[in-house]
């Protein structure tokens, strides 16, 4: 598959709908309204099929939250398949309320409907308001919304901005378990120039490693010996066998970096397969360690120096 031409900036944009999903307010966050057009998915999985197949330049999926953790979808979605890279990370505070159609009563309340994650962050406040509904899980929570216009459940656990869009009425605000929770999104595209480095960066990866001892402790050094540090950390299975796992990574700073692209170097050298997923701007409210003197670039360029010296006899 192609990658972008250098010159090509994002014009058509995805997202996981419908329409009035927290990755719709996300999209919004991440490009101004002029940036190009915009159309929801109805799934992780047919967004980021949307870029590969090149009927859109960029998709924004959700890839983790602050209290249910990873989006399995995304994470396998961008793992398998076609190479697709982040370019962009967006952060955004969710809050959940209870939508109804109007008039309609919590004592009325049969049937309940959201995502999966959203029923996750609210199920003990659901519990208390509506003790005997069981909920149903639903593609997205703006789905769930829609369900509830058309008469198909009576309530859905939702962003405001889905019920004002389906005139629906918030019955309850604020029905979250945790307060300030927070979900990642990222912007995806066919692989092309990376983003120039800013200083403050994360890059992504999936690395996978065999059935074999010590092979996760042997993929932490090469972070680890390079002052490298890992911000987030998880397995998944690979579904060819039983004991083969790939770690789904991000670290501080860009492939760009001596340190950190030597790290990707060896990790390419001692696992079974290591798959990038971009370098980009850090969008989260903290800012990277300070690199030691001995890891920095000049520590790097240095050292190449060095040894292209000894290469040459220059002792």
């Amino acid at each position: 598959m192609p990658g972008k031409p250098p010159s090509t900036s994002p014009t058509r944009f995805v997202y996981l709908g419908p329409e009035g999903t927290f990755a719709e307010a996300a999209l919004s966050r991440a490009i101004t309204s002029t940036e190009g057009v915009r159309s929801p998915r109805p799934s992780v999985a047919a967004a980021l099929a949307a870029v590969r197949s090149g009927e859109a330049d960029a998709a924004l999926v959700p890839l983790e939250n602050s209290v249910e953790g990873s989006v399995p979808a995304t994470m396998d979605g961008l793992a398998d398949g076609e190479p697709l890279v982040i370019t962009r990370e967006v952060f955004l505070e969710v809050a959940f309320v209870l939508a109804v159609r109007p008039g309609t009563a919590l004592s009325d309340v049969r049937t309940l409907g959201s995502h999966p994650h959203a029923l996750a962050q609210t199920g003990r406040r659901l519990a208390e308001l509506l003790p005997d509904v069981p909920p149903l899980p639903m593609t997205s929570t703006a789905a769930a919304a829609a369900a509830v216009a058309a008469g198909e459940v009576d309530a859905a656990v939702c962003a405001a901005i889905a019920a004002a869009r389906y005139g629906l009425d918030c019955l309850v605000d604020d029905v979250a378990d945790n307060a300030g929770a927070v979900t990642r999104f990222v912007v995806v595209e066919r692989p092309g120039p990376l983003p120039a480095p800013t200083g403050n960066d994360k890059t992504s990866l999936v690395a996978v490693v065999g059935d074999r001892t010590g092979a996760l402790l042997d993929l932490l050094r090469e972070f680890a010996v390079r002052d490298i540090s890992l911000t987030r950390i998880e397995s998944r299975p690979t579904r060819q066998r039983l004991g083969v796992y790939s770690f789904s990574m991000d670290c501080e700073g860009h492939v760009a970096e001596p340190r950190v692209g030597e790290a990707l170097a060896a990790l390419h050298r001692i696992c079974d397969d290591v798959r990038f997923l971009g370098s980009y701007p850090r969008a989260d409210d903290r800012e990277n360690r300070p690199v030691p003197a001995e890891s920095a670039d000049a520590a790097f360029a240095e050292a190449e120096g060095w040894l292209a010296r000894l290469r040459a006899g220059d002792l």
